[in-house]
């Protein structure tokens, strides 16, 4: 056993709707977007992996075809997966070792995930070279990347806003105890931007220069106390087909993201409501606290606190504190309850 140690590798994955990101030896050492290229003509030749995938991604021509192959925080395209997630490995150890190490894996999963789905990231990550394949709850996770201690009886409600969905879960007791997950994160935020721009300036811009505007002025209110400055914008006038630029202020950007953020504030209105009184008074002291890529709009902290009235604390690199969370579970993976094997 001592020898089949030796040559055992641990990694824990954040298996995510938009990023992937690979701890291993307590570092972050993979944190790419979640797409891969592939060649249209032999659909397992793996082109690009990650950023480079991602400046291909909606320009490309009839042979080369960018996936995104989870959507909703689930795996949607089984073959891109497993193919995205063997290039990912291969990243950890750039040169490549003598001995290939066999990993044990650690991934997050949504909570609200059904056993079908689960048993797809399983198998993706076996047929990527796992031996061992651990799964966790993203919201525990989360709770541990953000330092809280789980297995004590105080109730904790975590906001994990994803690329795929956003998860309000109340934890206590290293367990989950309800949990709401809604399919409005990330990429809605981005595909609303889109729509505003389409329908008010009449331009039509990507995927990609959508999310650019959503990282540089993203915001959740009108009025800042920082306020970003305006930012030019490139992309086809649909009038005349002309390409053209445009100035975007980010109150144009919060108008357009107003309704799925009050989507967010009633499914946390409906979490709170069905949390046990006890874990509700734990809650009223504590607070929440808010995780993932999401987490990041400018006032977003602020407007849910003025809306529920509970203090919302922000997680201090939300983006990665699941992974962290994950890293540290797989350390101890034997001593948690809520490790599935």
């Amino acid at each position: 056993m001592g020898l089949f140690n030796w040559f055992t590798q641990e990694i824990a994955i954040d298996l995510g709707t938009a990023n992937t990101l690979i701890i291993h030896n307590d570092e972050v050492v993979v944190n790419e977007p979640s797409i891969v290229a592939l060649n249209r003509n032999n659909p397992k030749e793996v082109l690009a992996v990650g950023k480079r995938a991602l400046m291909m991604h909606e320009k490309t021509h009839e042979s080369i075809k960018t996936i995104r192959p989870l959507k909703d925080g689930v795996i949607a395209d089984f073959n891109a997966a497993e193919l995205m997630l063997r290039e990912m490995i291969k990243l950890v150890y750039p040169k490549k070792p003598l001995f290939p190490p066999s990993w044990r894996m650690m991934i997050c999963i949504p909570s609200s995930i059904t056993e079908v789905e689960k048993r797809a990231v399983r198998d993706s990550a076996e047929q990527a070279g796992a031996k061992e394949v651990y799964l966790i709850h993203e919201p525990m996770a989360a709770a541990l990347g953000i330092g809280i201690d789980v297995e004590e009886p105080v109730g904790n409600m975590i906001i994990d806003i994803g690329g795929g969905t956003t998860g309000i879960t109340v934890i206590a007791l290293a367990g989950i105890v309800c949990d709401q997950s809604i399919r409005i994160a990330g990429d809605e935020f981005t595909a609303d931007i889109m729509e505003a721009l389409r329908r008010y300036h009449s331009l039509l811009i990507g995927e990609r220069t959508a999310e650019q505007i959503k990282i540089q002025i993203g915001a959740a209110m009108k009025d800042l106390d920082s306020p970003p400055d305006d930012i030019p914008v490139n992309g086809r006038d649909l009038v005349t087909g002309i390409p053209k630029q445009i100035m975007v202020s980010y109150q144009e950007i919060a108008e357009a993201l107003d309704k799925s953020i009050f989507k967010i504030e009633e499914a946390i209105l409906k979490a709170l409501e069905q949390t046990p009184p006890e874990l509700a008074a734990d809650i009223y002291r504590r607070g929440l606290y808010l995780t993932g890529g999401g987490a990041l709009l400018k006032g977003l902290d602020k407007r849910l606190s003025a809306k529920i009235k509970l203090p919302v604390h922000v997680a201090d690199d939300p983006l990665k504190s699941v992974v962290r969370g994950t890293g540290l579970a797989l350390k101890n993976y034997d001593r948690y309850p809520f490790v599935m094997r």
